[in-house]
């Protein structure tokens, strides 16, 4: 009996310690409590406000990076005079720069009001190496937006850094609007072309309390080894054409992307097609906090597509996103969230498992017992606006038996097995307008109970090292 008490006492000892660990992280969730599974409550969407300190998720190493070279000051009223940069102590880089770079934005005119610049931001041309460098761009005034405002075509925010190979670099952007109406040529309102990285090289970028429209993706990144970090931002749409019409973000076949406190809304629809997505996202570990999408018209009809176009290829982790969708012209698509598998995103070697249904693999009998063996999603507090009764929410598509010849398009999809799925998507606490939380498809669960041993899915941080750790990171 002594020997019994004594163990109960150790047991809530260690406990409450774990439980306080958990707390103390940044962003942690509280964990959950064994079967029955009692998810966090859903938490109140926050604002787009400003956030006076700049933290870094725990999993981006930010060590080893250096001062920039070249730091430059932009004056407001000088600079709207002008309709160009003009820079405080003048331009002495000649327009290409060596070791990085961080350009200030003066904050506010002479009046006191917030900085209104009449063309989009130029950036000098990379040379030399880049390993270890940063390129910064921010307001002078933390939590205070500079906007910058022009109907030209062209107008983007282009980071270009071709043939990173093994270097670290890092990109920011914080306190930033951009505001491209007719910015119908580039790829990106912000495109950061980081290309033909390897590792151990890294490319991170991190945009804060900023806001972003134009383009024919607001933000554009493209495959490779790359993190992208975006907080307390919104994303307005785009401005693209009914023949290239693209999607309000389009994430490739990267490391991570992390959405926290932001909003996706405004995606271009046009009356002949469906248009694109709000959030088109094909990173191997994707992080949702407190997000918004939703398929607000912008200067046409709203899309019909799914707000969400994500790849089930990978790991997701969502707590508080939250969907509207406004009646488009175009036949509505069934499910608000995609997870699609008809096409290969990123490098093959960039994933622990086969793509592709495998002979070697059967799901056991306990799936939700076998988490850690499988791509997971994992959706906790979703909320649903949509003008119709959705007859789901998430779709989760089976995986197929290979490539079509000479592409990344995946073939077989609709031959394969039940048993031969990798993919397990579970979501808690769903809310809304719909008949069900998830179609008939995959091995999907609505509110399941889980084992002891797979409580680590409803911590961030645990999910978040599972996935990385099973890639060597």
């Amino acid at each position: 009996m002594m020997m019994t008490r004594k163990l109960v006492l150790v047991t809530l000892a260690v406990l409450g310690g774990a439980a306080a660990a958990l707390a103390g992280g940044q962003g942690a969730l509280a964990p959950l409590k064994p079967a029955p599974l009692k998810p966090p409550p859903a938490p109140a969407l926050q604002p787009v406000a400003p956030a006076p300190i700049s933290a870094y998720p725990f999993y981006m190493p930010m060590q080893g990076l250096r001062r920039p070279a070249v730091r430059l000051f932009v004056k407001c009223d000088a600079s709207r005079a002008a309709g160009r940069e003009v820079f405080a102590g003048g331009n002495s880089t000649g327009g290409r720069v060596e070791g990085g770079f961080e350009i200030t934005y003066e904050a506010k005119d002479k009046a006191g009001q917030p900085c209104v610049y009449p063309f989009y931001p130029w950036l000098p041309q990379i040379a030399g190496s880049a390993d270890r460098t940063q390129y910064l761009l921010h307001s002078s005034v933390p939590g205070q937006r500079v906007t910058f405002r022009t109907n030209d075509q062209w107008a983007t925010v282009t980071l270009r850094l071709l043939g990173i190979a093994q270097q670290r670099v890092h990109f920011e952007m914080s306190d930033i609007e951009l505001d491209f109406p007719g910015a119908i040529q580039p790829k990106g309102a912000i495109h950061l072309e980081a290309f033909e990285g390897g590792r151990p090289g890294l490319f991170t970028a991190v945009i804060r309390r900023s806001k972003v429209f134009g383009g024919k993706n607001a933000l554009f990144i493209p495959g490779g080894q790359s993190m992208l970090y975006v907080e307390d931002s919104e994303f307005t749409g785009n401005v693209g054409t009914n023949s290239d019409q693209e999607h309000a973000t389009y994430v490739n076949g990267i490391l991570v992307s992390h959405m926290r406190n932001s909003v996706w809304r405004g995606q271009r629809g046009w009356a002949d097609q469906a248009s694109g997505h709000q959030l088109k996202d094909k990173a191997y570990l994707r992080i949702y906090e407190n997000v918004t999408v939703a398929n607000t018209p912008n200067g046409a009809p709203p899309s019909a597509m799914p707000p969400l176009d994500i790849s089930s290829f990978g790991f997701t982790w969502s707590n508080g996103l939250k969907i509207q969708r406004q009646a488009p012209a175009q036949a509505v698509r069934d499910t608000l969230v995609d997870l699609r598998t008809e096409i290969m995103y990123g490098q093959p070697g960039l994933y622990p498992w086969n793509i592709m249904v495998d002979p070697r693999w059967r799901m056991p009998a306990a799936p939700l017992a076998s988490l850690d063996q499988v791509y997971l999603s994992v959706f906790f507090n979703t909320t649903v606006e949509s003008f119709r009764t959705e007859p789901y929410v998430f779709a989760q598509r089976p995986q197929g038996t290979g490539f079509e010849p000479g592409s990344t398009v995946v073939d077989g999809n609709a031959l394969t097995t039940k048993a031969q799925q990798r993919m397990v998507s579970l979501a808690f606490n769903t809310k809304g307008k719909f008949a069900r939380v998830y179609s008939k498809e995959g091995w999907t669960f609505t509110d399941p109970q889980l084992p002891p041993q797979s409580q680590w899915v409803a911590d961030r941080d645990m999910f978040i090292r599972h996935a990385l750790g099973l890639i060597g990171y």
